[in-house]
C-alpha cells in the first residue's frame, strides 16, 4: 500500500535513482555484497556494494557478478583514501555503474571529474552544513546526510538534527537522503515530510534472508537492544580515528589495545600518518569479516546502528522494504486524516 502523498514525496529520489522506492542500502563490507544488493534493487530499493578494501579484480567480479543477478540499478561505494581509488573509479566506468557513493572524507583531487566522465551521478556524505554546501559547489549530484545512530563509521552529531539543519538548506539544490538509526516507515515518512528525497537503511537489511552473515552475526542482532550498540573510544589525539558504532564485545575492546599499538609505532616514527590511519581501517575490515563471515561474535566486530533493536528476524529484502513503504504511507495518511 503505497499512498499518492508517499509517491510524491518520494519523486525526486526514485527518479535520481531509477528505482521504485527511495530507500537506498547503506555500504556495509562483507554484508553489501551481489546477493543482498541484487535483492534489494530487485524489491524496488537501491542496492549498494561496499567497496571496502577490495582490489580493482574484485570489485570488478562483484559487479559482474551483481548484474548478473538484477538488470535494475545500483550502486558502488568507494573509500576515499583507498589506495586504488581511481583504479577502482575505471572498474565502475567499465561497468556502466550508474551511481557512485564516496564515503570516508572529501573526495581527493580530480576523483569527482574522474567518476563523472563516465555519466555517472555521484552520491557523497554530509556530516555538516558547511561540507555539504562545498560539495554541492564541487559538483556531487547528491547528498546522504548521516548522523551517529548508524552503524559503523559514524560522526558526532545526531540524524534528527542534521536533518534540520541541512535539509533545509540543501534539498532545494540537491536529492538529499537521511540515514542513521531509521527502523520504521514512520521516520521515514517524517524525513520526506522535511524535505529528504528518501532514506537510507543498512541495519534493518543486515539480517535479510538474502544476506550471507553468518547465523550467529545475525542471531546477535536479533538479541540486542538499541543500548547495546556503543560507540568506539578514541584513545590518542594524534590518531585520525573516526568512531565506529558497534555491538559491544571483546572485540571493541581489542579496537582499544589496537589504538595503543598503533600510537607506539607512530612515537618510534615507524609509520607514517597515512600507514597509521590504514592499520586501524585494516584492523576494522578484519574484524568485521571475522564476525560476518566466520561467526565470530566474541572477538568480532558487530557494527550496527542503533535501531538494531527493531531488528527481531530474519526476513526477506521485499517483506523489509514493503512493510517500511506501508509505515511510511499510513503514517502521512493518519496526518492528512
Amino acid at each position: 500500500m503505497t499512498t499518492a502523498k508517499l509517491a510524491s514525496l518520494m519523486a525526486r529520489g526514485t527518479e535520481f535513482l531509477g528505482c521504485e522506492s527511495a530507500i537506498l542500502c547503506g555500504a556495509m563490507s562483507w554484508v553489501s555484497e551481489r546477493h543482498l544488493v541484487s535483492a534489494i534493487s530487485n524489491a524496488g530499493g537501491f542496492g549498494v556494494i561496499a567497496c571496502g578494501a577490495m582490489t580493482p579484480e574484485l570489485l570488478d567480479a562483484e559487479i559482474a557478478a551483481t548484474k548478473a543477478l538484477t538488470d535494475k540499478p545500483f550502486g558502488v561505494n568507494l573509500i576515499t583514501m583507498h589506495p586504488q581509488l581511481f583504479d577502482l573509479i575505471e572498474v565502475c566506468a567499465r561497468h556502466d555503474v550508474s551511481h557512485v557513493v564516496l564515503a570516508g572524507g572529501l573526495p581527493p583531487k580530480g576523483s569527482i571529474e574522474a567518476i563523472k566522465a563516465n555519466g555517472a551521478k555521484l552520491i557523497c556524505f554530509a556530516p555538516a552544513l558547511a561540507l555539504a554546501k562545498k560539495l554541492v559547489r564541487s559538483g556531487v549530484d547528491a547528498l546522504v546526510v548521516e548522523g551517529m545512530e548508524a552503524g559503523g563509521h559514524i560522526g558526532p552529531v545526531a540524524t534528527s538534527v542534521l536533518a534540520q539543519e541541512i535539509l533545509p538548506e540543501m534539498a532545494e539544490q540537491v536529492p538529499v537522503f537521511v540515514a542513521g538509526g531509521i527502523g520504521r516507515g514512520e521516520a521515514i515518512a517524517a524525513y520526506l515530510e522535511m524535505g529528504a528525497a528518501g532514506v537510507q537503511l543498512g541495519t534493518r537489511f543486515a539480517c535479510a534472508s538474502e544476506s550471507i552473515a553468518h547465523p550467529a552475526f545475525k542471531k546477535a542482532f536479533f538479541r540486542a537492544s538499541a543500548r547495546d550498540a556503543i560507540a568506539s573510544v578514541q584513545i590518542d589525539p594524534r590518531l585520525p580515528v573516526i568512531p565506529v558504532r558497534s555491538l559491544k564485545n571483546a572485540g571493541m575492546e581489542n579496537f582499544t589495545a589496537k589504538q595503543r599499538e598503533v600510537a607506539n609505532l607512530l612515537d618510534q616514527g615507524a609509520v607514517d600518518m597515512m600507514e597509521a590511519q590504514l592499520q586501524i581501517e585494516h584492523f576494522w575490515a578484519g574484524a568485521l569479516r571475522r564476525a560476518v563471515i566466520d561467526g565470530d561474535v566474541e572477538g568480532g566486530s558487530l557494527m550496527a546502528g542503533q535501531s538494531v533493536g527493531m531488528v527481531t528476524k530474519e526476513e526477506p529484502v521485499a517483506d523489509i522494504i514493503a512493510e517500511l513503504m506501508a509505515q511510511a504511507a499510513t503514517a502521512l495518511e493518519r496526518r492528512a486524516a
